[in-house]
C-alpha cells in the first residue's frame, strides 16, 4: 500500500520546513548589508588609510561617522560568517555531539572575537 502514496503524503507528517526560512533571509539580508558597507571600507582603505598615518588613522576613526559604520561592518560581517558556517555544521556534520559542540564553541568564539573587535573600535574612537 506504500507504495500507491503520492511522495507529499509521505513527507507531510515529518513536520514544517519553516525552521530554517528566517536564518535564510537573515543570511541574504547581512550580504545585501554588506555591498555598501564593505564598498565603504575599501573606498577608504584604498583613498585615505593607505596614505596615512597612525595619527591620522586615529583622527580618521574617532570620527563618528567613520566608526558608526566601522561597527556596522564589524557586526554584519561576523553575523553573516556565523549564519554561513551554521548551515554548513548542520548540512555536513552528521553525528549530532560533535555538531551540537562545534555549533556552541562556534558561537562562543565568534561572539568574543564580534565584542573584541567592537570594544577596539569604540576604545579608539572615544579616545581611551
Amino acid at each position: 500500500m506504500e507504495k500507491f502514496r503520492t511522495p507529499l503524503s509521505r513527507v507531510r507528517l515529518w513536520g514544517s520546513a519553516k525552521a530554517g526560512s528566517g536564518l535564510f533571509v537573515a543570511q541574504r539580508l547581512t550580504a545585501i548589508a554588506l555591498v555598501p558597507i564593505s564598498l565603504w571600507f575599501v573606498a577608504s582603505v584604498i583613498f585615505f588609510i593607505v596614505k596615512a598615518d597612525h595619527a591620522a588613522l586615529v583622527a580618521w576613526l574617532q570620527s563618528s561617522w567613520n566608526a558608526e559604520i566601522l561597527i556596522l561592518l564589524i557586526l554584519a560581517m561576523f553575523y553573516h560568517g556565523y549564519l554561513g558556517v551554521h548551515e554548513v555544521v548542520e548540512d555536513y556534520v552528521h553525528h549530532e555531539v560533535v555538531k551540537a559542540i562545534t555549533l556552541v564553541s562556534m558561537k562562543f568564539v565568534i561572539i568574543a572575537i564580534t565584542v573584541a573587535s567592537v570594544l577596539a573600535v569604540l576604545r579608539i574612537a572615544l579616545g581611551t
